[in-house]
């Protein structure tokens, strides 16, 4: 009778093991049957579209917001929308319907669109922008809109009035631009008012037995602004103390060599330690601020800065940076910066702002406030959304106002969107050959730039 049940329990177990073999299988087939058809699926795509089967992709990592989800149907759909097309491919992105409020548009990098009746806008990259592949001849119905957050020496053409003066649209560094990204290097009042890294005037004379009261960390030499130049002379008056490859005399340690360092906590602690920074930027123009200005305002640290001339515009108070413009020679910005460091009083007073948390400057504060995008704030959108949307509403704005028969909006940027001299040498540093000083190329480069920017808008065709 033992054995009888013994046989029956087994017989169980043995029918049990084989239903759920048989069902493990079934789902197996119909996982596999699933991943045939979305392979069939994709690999039938002939519209030239990015399409989205499950998740959206997320082409270009820069971009914080997820487009529509494109299927075949939504495809179709955009010939319902304005298309912006970006000339440069900045995006990566094949196609993707993007939400402007209660606006929507198609935004593509597919050049195939050039001829599209929906067509409405290109968009193009500074750095990128090549005056010999342009979208010609232009229709009078095409918007050009120019993105362009860097310094001139990544495309001269761009800073003369001929070529400035082609687009609709413009998001710069300038104030005067339609999409102004003069604090693009700044996250906000907080990182400004912050102590973190701060350290205190008493530790700092301690160090200043080890350090030089002043810190130069630069790995671009010899740009536009003559940096280099100046910041050789002034080591002749007043110990530097440079860690970059330019004019390197101190190493960092070796965890912090290279670019990716220069946002880390341990390189920022070592900066701190300093009186003084030499915040020079690689270019002279008028709202060109970099992380260079803003970075040792972060850290406590008091800038000695060259760059942009209306520097003046955008300090947190009256007293918080030394402007090299101020002082006809290195020599005399030596003394200056001798008599502070000797003097806590009146070094403390160039600080005093951040320790009271204190930021007087309106413009500054104004700027940061209205900003339609934000810096590493996944709350925010980027600027880069930040002008695509700019684009597409205005792009609406006139479809509207043609839509009721009114004279539509016209836009155009001016000089003022982008605006840099020609590139200087300081006087008092000697001239090397020729052929062995890059910094003569830059003078060089400007003036062929404005050669072709004059050019390009002799053809008919091309104004």
């Amino acid at each position: 009778m033992v054995r009888i049940q013994r046989r029956k329990l087994l017989a169980s177990c043995l029918c049990i093991t084989a239903t759920v073999f048989l069902l493990v299988t079934l789902q197996v087939v119909v996982e596999l049957g699933k991943f045939e058809r979305k392979k069939f699926k994709n690999s039938n795509l002939n519209d030239g579209h990015a399409q989205m089967e499950e998740e959206p992709i997320h082409l270009h990592p820069f971009l914080k917001r997820e487009g529509l989800t494109l299927n075949r149907k939504k495809t179709m759909a955009a010939d319902s929308y304005p298309i912006m097309l970006w000339w440069s491919p900045l995006t990566g992105e094949t196609g993707r319907l993007g939400q402007c409020g209660a606006d929507t548009c198609f935004f593509t990098i597919n050049r195939t669109y050039l001829h599209h009746h929906r067509t409405k806008a290109f968009l193009f990259y500074g750095t990128d922008f090549n005056i010999d592949s342009l979208p010609l001849p232009r229709k009078a119905h095409h918007d050009w809109a120019l993105f362009h957050e860097e310094s001139p020496k990544n495309n001269y053409k761009l800073f003369h009035q001929p070529v400035i003066t082609l687009f609709n649209y413009t998001a710069t560094f300038s104030r005067h631009s339609h999409l102004p990204l003069t604090t693009q290097y700044l996250e906000g009042t907080e990182v400004l008012k912050s102590l973190r890294y701060l350290v205190p005037l008493q530790s700092k004379n301690h160090l200043r037995k080890s350090l030089a009261p002043l810190v130069y960390v630069q790995s671009d030499c010899d740009p536009p602004s003559d940096r280099d130049s100046y910041v050789r002379e002034l080591m002749t008056y007043i110990e530097v103390d440079s860690y970059g490859e330019c004019l390197r005399n101190k190493a960092l340690p070796q965890q912090l060599n290279g670019p990716a360092s220069m946002d880390a906590g341990d390189f920022y602690r070592i900066l701190a330690q300093y009186k003084f920074i030499l915040a020079f930027e690689n270019a002279v123009c008028d709202d060109y601020v970099t992380e260079k200005f803003w970075r040792p305002l972060k850290l406590g640290v008091v800038p000695v800065y060259y760059g942009s001339p209306s520097i003046a515009d955008w300090l947190p108070s009256n007293r918080s940076a030394i402007l090299v413009s101020e002082f006809s020679h290195p020599r005399e910005l030596a003394s200056y910066i001798r008599q502070l460091d000797h003097d806590d009083r009146l070094y403390q007073a160039y600080i005093e702002w951040k320790l009271k948390g204190e930021i007087s400057n309106q413009r500054l504060l104004t700027a940061l406030r209205e900003r339609k995008w934000g810096v590493q704030d996944i709350k925010q959108d980027n600027y880069i959304d930040a002008f695509e949307c700019m684009v597409c509403t205005k792009v609406w704005d006139n479809i509207r106002l043609q839509e009721k028969g009114l004279p539509l909006k016209r836009w155009k940027a001016d000089i003022t969107h982008l605006s840099c001299p020609e590139p200087t040498a300081f006087a008092f540093s000697p001239l090397a050959p020729r052929r062995s000083s890059l910094r003569e190329m830059w003078i060089p480069s400007f003036q062929q730039s404005k050669k072709e920017a004059q050019a390009l808008r002799k053809s008919p065709k091309r104004k």
